[in-house]
Parts: structure tokens; C-alpha cells; sequence
């Protein structure tokens, strides 16, 4: 058993992204949130449950939505201003990608904060 396997690579992939140093948030088709890793959690102040109950909306509200569906066909970088559970606000860079999961469209955010230099 090598770790090539299928199964093997999903879990390592999936346990690589849950504690990696950037932010990671999937979200359906309507922006709700249906996963996020724990730097996404600890970058907007939320626990996990309390995220996952937030759509794109919620924090990005000045993201709208066609822009940010037709954002999500395309693949780059870009800046957006997220707003934190305490009402502050962070500039983050991401990249973003649509993509199927299990036969659910998502679209995958993966960025982290912006620091000035």
C-alpha cells in the first residue's frame, strides 16, 4: 500500500489543507459556506459552526453576486475586503476557482491576508 492510493492522497490533502497556513473556504452554489479550514476561522474571528452558517455575503458584502459568479469561472488573483466577527475589517488576496465535489458545484477560495509593504 503506497501512498499514491486514493484514498490515502484524500486524507493526507484533506489534513494538509485543514492546518495550512492559509485560508480556505468552499462555498455552494447560492455562496453559502459548506467548508472552511481552521486559518479561515482564526483570519475572520469565527469558530467553524458559526462560519459555516455565513454565506460570501456576510463577509464580503460588497462583493456582488454575478460579479463574483462570474469571478468564480475564471481563475486569478484579486484583493477583497472581508469583515471579521468583531465588525473590523482585513484585506485579503485569494484565488478562486469553480470546481464539483461529490456532484456538488462549489467554488474554492484559498488566500490570505494582505500586508502592506
Amino acid at each position: 500500500m503506497g501512498v499514491s492510493e486514493p484514498l490515502i492522497q484524500t486524507s493526507l490533502l484533506g489534513e494538509a489543507i485543514e492546518h495550512a497556513p492559509v485560508a480556505v473556504f468552499v462555498a455552494d452554489e447560492q455562496g453559502r459556506f459548506v467548508a472552511v479550514n481552521q486559518a479561515a476561522c482564526v483570519l475572520l474571528g469565527y469558530d467553524r459552526s458559526e462560519l459555516l452558517q455565513l454565506s460570501v455575503t456576510d463577509i464580503a458584502p460588497g462583493d456582488p453576486s454575478e460579479e463574483r459568479q462570474e469571478s468564480e469561472r475564471r481563475m486569478g488573483v484579486r484583493t477583497s475586503t472581508l469583515t471579521r466577527k468583531d465588525g473590523s475589517t482585513v484585506q485579503f488576496t485569494y484565488a478562486t476557482g469553480a470546481t464539483s465535489v461529490a456532484g456538488m458545484p462549489v467554488s474554492v477560495c484559498v488566500g490570505a491576508e494582505s500586508y502592506a509593504t
